[in-house]
This record gives C-alpha cells, sequence and structure tokens, in this order.
C-alpha cells in the first residue's frame, strides 16, 4: 500500500482576512490531487503543535469557509528569541514539544501560515529538522520577497472606508481628524489607505516627521479655504526627534508620553499650535476583521493551491509568494532574514507629494 502523505497546516501570529481562503486552497487541492492524504489542523498557533491539540481534517471542513475572516484553526503568539528558539512565557523552549508531535503523527511537511515574526519562526522549525512550507499573511505587508500579502488588500479597503467616512464629518465640523491605521514598522497599509481616500497628511514609520511641517501643511490648507484637514497616520510613526533615540530609549519616552497613542499625542500638539479642534479615530483590529474582499480570496486561493503543489513536488523549505504578478515561492532562509520596508522613494509616495500630500517631513 502507498505510504499516506501527513501534512500539518498552522494559522500563527495575529489573525487577518484570507486564512481561511488559504486552508481551503491547501485542503481541497490536496485531497484533489493525491490518493493517500491525511491532513490535521493545528489549534490555536503553535500552541496546537506544542500541545499535540489538533483537529483532522476532511473534506465538508474545507467547505463554506472561503468568505469567512479569522481562522478557523485559531491562532496564538509565541515569544520569539531571535535566531534562537520560541519559548513560553517562563522562556522554556518549546522546540522539543513541537518536535515530538510533528514526529509522532509522522507529518511529512507543516504549512505555516504567518507574518514576519512567524517566517522567523518558522525557520526554526526547518533548522530543527522539519519540514516546512509557508505562507505570507499579514495585514502590513511587510514580509520581504513578496510584493503582497493576503490580508493586506483587505485591510486597505476598511482604513480607506474609515477615512472616507471621517471625511464628512470633519468638513462638517472644521476638524483636524487623525485616523491611526496598523503598522508598526511599515507604513505600505497607511500610504494605500491615505492616498485611496484622500488624506491630506501621511504619517509613516519609514518618514520620520516634524510636527512643525505637520503645522505649517494644516495652515496652508486653511489659507486655500480648506477648513478641515485629514491625516492618516501609522501606529509606528515617529517624529524626528525620537527617530534619532535607540529602541529602549523610545520606549522609556512612550511609558512617559502621557498619551495612549502617537495619534492622541500629536492630536494635542496639533490643537495646541493651530488652535483647531483635533479628533482621533483608531480602527485597530476592525482593520484585521470581516471577511476577506474578493481581491484577498483570489491571491490566498493561489497561495493555497501553490503549497499544495510544493507539497506533491516535495520542495520544503519555501515561502510561496507574489511577484510581477506570478505565483512563485523562494527560500525560507531569505524570507525570514530582513523586513519590506517602504521605500521612501517608491512611486506612490511620489504620486502622493505630486497630488500635494504631506509627509510631515
Amino acid at each position: 500500500m502507498k505510504r499516506k502523505t501527513r501534512v500539518g497546516l498552522i494559522t500563527s501570529g495575529g489573525d487577518c482576512q484570507g486564512l481561511n481562503a488559504a486552508i481551503r486552497g491547501i485542503g481541497k487541492t490536496l485531497l484533489h490531487y493525491v490518493d493517500n492524504v491525511e491532513l490535521f489542523g493545528m489549534y490555536d498557533g503553535y500552541r496546537g503543535l506544542v500541545d499535540g491539540d489538533y483537529k483532522f481534517m476532511e473534506d465538508g471542513d474545507f467547505s463554506g469557509i472561503l468568505t469567512e475572516g479569522g481562522t478557523i484553526l485559531g491562532t496564538s503568539r509565541q515569544r520569539y528569541v531571535p535566531g534562537k528558539m520560541i519559548v513560553d512565557d517562563d522562556g522554556n523552549d518549546l522546540m522539543p514539544a513541537m518536535l515530538d508531535t510533528y514526529t509522532r503523527l509522522n507529518l511529512d511537511c507543516l504549512v505555516v501560515m504567518g507574518g514576519n515574526g512567524t517566517q522567523k519562526s518558522a525557520k526554526l522549525l526547518m533548522d530543527a529538522g522539519m519540514n516546512v512550507i509557508t505562507l505570507p499573511k499579514t495585514i502590513d505587508n511587510d514580509i520581504w520577497g513578496t510584493d503582497t500579502t493576503f490580508g493586506f488588500q483587505s485591510a486597505v479597503d476598511i482604513a480607506s472606508n474609515v477615512i472616507d467616512y471621517i471625511h464628512s464629518t470633519a468638513s462638517s465640523h472644521s476638524r483636524v481628524f487623525l485616523v491611526e491605521a496598523m503598522g508598526r514598522d511599515a507604513g505600505w497599509l497607511t500610504l494605500h489607505a491615505g492616498i485611496a481616500s484622500g488624506a491630506d497628511i501621511i504619517l509613516i514609520p519609514e518618514i520620520p516627521y516634524d510636527i512643525d511641517k505637520i503645522v505649517e501643511a494644516i495652515e496652508q490648507r486653511k489659507k486655500r479655504g480648506r477648513n478641515f484637514s485629514i491625516i492618516a497616520v501609522a501606529e509606528g510613526a515617529v517624529s524626528t526627534t525620537d527617530a534619532v533615540l535607540t529602541e529602549e530609549e523610545r520606549r522609556a519616552a512612550k511609558e512617559t508620553m502621557g498619551h495612549s497613542t502617537i495619534s492622541y499625542q500629536l492630536a494635542s500638539q496639533i490643537e495646541k499650535r493651530t488652535g483647531q479642534e483635533t479628533r482621533v479615530t483608531i480602527p485597530g483590529h476592525y482593520q484585521r476583521g470581516g471577511p476577506p474582499c474578493p481581491y484577498d480570496r483570489v491571491l490566498a486561493t493561489q497561495f493555497g493551491t501553490a503549497a499544495a503543489k510544493l507539497i506533491m513536488e516535495r520542495q520544503y523549505g519555501r515561502m510561496v509568494a507574489v511577484q510581477n504578478g506570478q505565483i512563485v515561492s523562494i527560500t525560507l532562509e531569505d524570507a525570514a532574514s530582513r523586513t519590506k520596508f517602504l521605500p521612501v522613494d517608491h512611486p506612490l509616495i511620489t504620486s502622493a507629494r505630486d497630488v500635494g500630500v504631506s509627509f510631515g517631513d
């Protein structure tokens, strides 16, 4: 009898739209092409692999989930010690337990769907002797080696929609509004949503802002008869003053900031400097929720089917990606090696500047 192909599925890190579509793409493709295949869905990300907590998945598990947000398998975040290990809250190395589950289930491969940190931790699984294939999911779009990630476009749609709705109330009350989008390290989401919704000022981590320049942009709008301003702010936006600090110094400064987020700090500064009523809107996890947009459903399906084919061809240690419109794969080592920050000379930034958008610099 032909040996069964046994595959574990893991959704790790923060959830986002398209995870279920990707799970569906993997499962349906393998069940369609491989006669002897068994699929194991690990519950709550790496926790399921650590605890041996999993679901044996059948054909029906992959039906009716294409349009569902979140992940049917659940997810969790594990602490990652860069380049070394995955640990629990007490600092205990979790790799032996994960390797034990992998070996006990006699798995041929793990398919791990996750963001930047997950790519790095998945490489540790690979280095420990497990066969791993990864899929790039994150609303931040900051994974190296792929033009885009699934979940990103859905989040752009939501953030753009929020800013669209803010316009009418900002205009009616002659207010400055700051809308804070997710993006601790990279400004892709804020840039796309800001351009799509006509934000007047866009603040991203890659371009440190000067509060004087922001105030100047608002005052210039007033002189042109624009009684309101919309500012799209990435949660990781940083001032020119703080940009020169070390990470430890930034954390210390944040603790003494007196405001819960950068947007509230900015709002206080802007209101004092301009005398104009200033408000903050933070859609937060709303950006990661709800059904995936059609683009993400298609992309996640393509990624899932591509991962299944890599399994059939026994091409492990790779991340599925999209480059120049083509679905490809790159080595997991490359994917995990760096973060895809937004280049400050990116054509989209140039286009935004061309229509008068200020980046606070």
